[in-house]
């Protein structure tokens, strides 16, 4: 077995819509976002796509030529994700497009379409003036297929080599120098997306490959040859996929015999490259093992599930309680010198610390386990590990629709649901990435627990522990009950097809490039969430500092409610309540607090201990559901329940449970989404966690 092997299981690979207007390809039904969608629109500047086998590099490569000056976006008629930008270079300007990875120009997936489609100027892609095919120098036969159609398509090639170091270390017979003695034709230049080594030296290429072409009639004049099916014609950009697939199939024997004789002049036969045992065939020996590979999976998905809560942990409370008291003090000392210290009790000084602080302490609290999560991703893709937990855990996920690549961004939800929906980016297929996030705010995050442990002690005493133990056992039924249906609706269109996935070689990660992405990738998470969180927690302060009422003694006024029940927010609670009367919670406490759930869970037990005016402080959630918090929360789902508290408990944590995780975790889904897929998720949450609280209750009421 060496580098150039497939890790195959048969099954089904659905499909899944997408959000926002519609678009019909292949008999597939898809739904653009608004907030995502983009017009292409030809900037005049010369086009260079970049084009490559999964796994090979070509992202890595992509991010070290443009950096931040990369931008995430559709490509044309797609929600397929897809990185562009402008590539200044020797004062000239470039357009430069990063495909999704493919084996082939005849797609099997929307992914691999929107690669070909780019490649060969179809579906309001402008044809590219260069094609930058990124070739694994560890897989030189999977890399030849891919070539040979791109060189079939009459444009200007430059190939630049990955993973060369990886080649020598398991003395391949395949270098650079060589390849060039072979391709005579072609320009090869070697480069190192981790390292940025090679990246001049492509750029010249790509420069001199343009000269070429302008000083030629036209590009297909420096195009290389066509020494094998030439008899075979090429579909052109007007041509359906139908077309394509036709071409790269009727094709597919002589190109194969090409392969093979390009390896041959290589030096290497494909006996020899099946005799020659390499450090990745031994470590896959276990980790790719139906017992010993599942073991070492859930040992590695447990640190990661550690790490993004454990380790996060004193970050979060470094900027919740640290920063939070350096910049508070500072607010207030600021008014203090400006209006002395009776400013300290205003309205805008409220403003100020509990609305505008308050939404940005809450945006920087999520970036420990962001910044955690993308670092573990970075290494167990650049490792090559991420590649053999899909293929271990394929079968399982199978179930759902989604294949093994679905299962960490699950996994990671039970830790936090918001670099669980990051995560998702390292799904290759747009599909998955779309039905893999409406699952997602089904996973009960570790915010909910502080929620269940007050509930299961102040209503199920010695029991708490299962109680909470079956809450994690119902969001896994969730998932699967969601996913079955999801498949057998929205996703009923899918084609069953098998999941082939090359396996890429083990390698270090190189750690000033790692950081250079996470960075990048916080901050466009900060730079896309951080508004709509912000926004929504100042709209809560201003529901909260309108008084309805004088109060008891007189004093309320805007920014001083002596009580939550008087406010506005007091008020919208007190009018939502009576929707939860079939599931046995018709209380304006319970209401605020799942109010106040909505933009983070981590306040939903501040927020009844606000509501019933309970000053417990320096108490563990059991303490609190043992005292006087618990006593009152019972009190009142007793009178709401008409006598069934426990079967209302049970189906407000099951609310809790389904119901939209948090407003940092919608932000991300309408960022990496669209609004309307956002809007649709939030919506499908609310509908799930409120029918089952009421099948449980009204259940629950005939038992207890």
């Amino acid at each position: 077995m060496t580098t150039d092997a497939h890790a195959e299981h048969q099954g089904c690979d659905d499909d899944e819509p997408h959000a926002g207007g519609h678009h019909h390809r292949r008999g597939l039904m898809v739904l653009l976002p608004a907030a995502h969608h983009h017009h292409h629109e030809d900037s005049g500047y010369p086009r260079i796509v970049f084009v490559g086998n999964p796994n090979v590099g070509k992202s890595t490569l992509f991010n070290a030529l443009l950096g931040a000056n990369a931008t995430v976006m559709n490509a044309p008629g797609t929600t397929v994700l897809i990185e562009a930008g402008h590539l200044h270079h020797d004062g000239r300007m470039w357009d430069v497009v990063d495909t999704p990875g493919t084996a082939s120009l005849d797609a099997l997936s929307p992914d691999e379409q929107v690669a070909g489609e780019a490649a060969m100027g179809r579906a309001g892609n402008p044809l590219p003036d260069v094609i930058v095919d990124v070739f694994d120098a560890t897989s030189p036969s999977k890399s030849l297929y891919l070539l040979s159609q791109l060189l079939d398509l009459g444009r200007p090639v430059v190939v630049a080599v990955t993973m060369l170091d990886l080649a020598e270390r398991d003395h391949a017979a395949v270098d650079l120098d060589r390849l060039a003695e072979v391709l005579p034709h072609l320009s090869f230049v070697r480069v190192d997306g981790r390292t940025g080594e090679g990246a001049d030296a492509l750029k010249e290429a790509v420069a001199a490959t343009l000269d070429r072409s302008h000083e030629a009639d036209s590009p297909a004049q420096v195009a290389p040859s066509r020494p094998y099916v030439s008899s075979i014609t090429v579909p052109g950009p007007t041509d359906d996929q139908e077309a394509v697939s036709r071409w790269v199939r009727n094709s597919a024997d002589e190109r194969f015999l090409w392969v093979a004789a390009i390896i041959a002049r290589l030096g290497e036969s494909d006996d020899v490259a099946q005799e020659r045992m390499t450090l990745s065939d031994r470590l896959d020996r276990v980790l790719l093992h139906p017992v010993a590979g599942i073991a070492v999976f859930l040992a590695v998905m447990y640190a990661v599930f550690e790490a993004t809560t454990t380790l996060a942990g004193p970050l979060i409370d470094w900027f919740d309680v640290t920063l939070r008291g350096w910049l508070t003090s500072g607010i207030d000392a600021v008014f203090s010198a400006v209006a002395g210290s009776g400013s300290l009790d205003g309205w805008f000084h409220s403003l100020l610390v509990d609305g505008l602080l308050d939404g940005s302490i809450t945006v920087l609290t999520f970036i420990p386990p962001m910044g955690i999560m993308f670092i573990i991703l970075s290494l167990l893709e650049d490792s090559g590990y991420l590649a053999r937990a899909a293929f271990v855990m394929d079968r399982a996920m199978r179930l759902i629709g989604l294949d093994g690549r679905a299962f960490l961004p699950l996994v990671v939800g039970f830790g936090c649901n918001l670099p669980a929906l990051a995560s998702t980016r390292t799904l290759p297929d747009s599909r998955q990435r779309l039905m893999t996030g409406l699952l997602i705010p089904f996973t009960s995050c570790s915010a909910r627990l502080s929620v269940y442990i007050v509930l299961a002690y102040a209503f199920f005493d010695r029991y708490a522990g299962l109680a909470i133990f079956l809450m994690y056992v119902a969001s896994m039924a969730i998932i699967l009950a969601v996913g079955l249906v999801l498949r057998r609706t929205q996703f009923s269109d899918l084609r069953t097809q098998p999941f082939a996935m090359g396996l890429p070689p083990y390698q270090m990660p190189k750690v000033l490039q790692l950081l250079r992405s996470v960075l990048l990738r916080l901050w466009a998470f900060i730079r896309g969430a951080s508004s709509i969180i912000i926004t929504m927690i100042v709209i809560m302060w201003f529901l909260s500092a309108i008084p309805l009422t004088a109060g008891a003694a007189g004093t309320n006024s805007f920014g001083h409610v002596d009580e939550v029940e008087h406010s506005l927010y007091g008020a919208v609670a007190a009018g939502v309540a009576p929707v939860f009367e079939p599931a046995g919670f018709n209380d304006w406490h319970a209401s605020a607090a799942l109010i106040t759930g909505f933009v983070a869970k981590e306040v939903v037990v501040g927020s009844m201990s606000q509501s019933y005016a309970i000053q417990d402080a320096n108490q563990t959630e059991a303490q609190e559901g043992t005292g006087t918090l618990g006593q009152a929360v019972h009190r009142s789902f007793e009178r709401s329940s008409h006598g069934h508290p426990q079967a209302a408990a049970a189906a407000f944590m099951i609310f809790i449970l389904a119901y939209t995780p948090c407003l940092a975790t919608v932000a991300e889904m309408k960022r990496q989404y669209g609004t309307r897929t956002a809007t649709k998720s939030v919506l499908m949450g609310l509908a799930v966690a409120y029918v089952l609280a009421v099948v449980i209750f009204q259940i629950g009421r005939l038992l207890v």
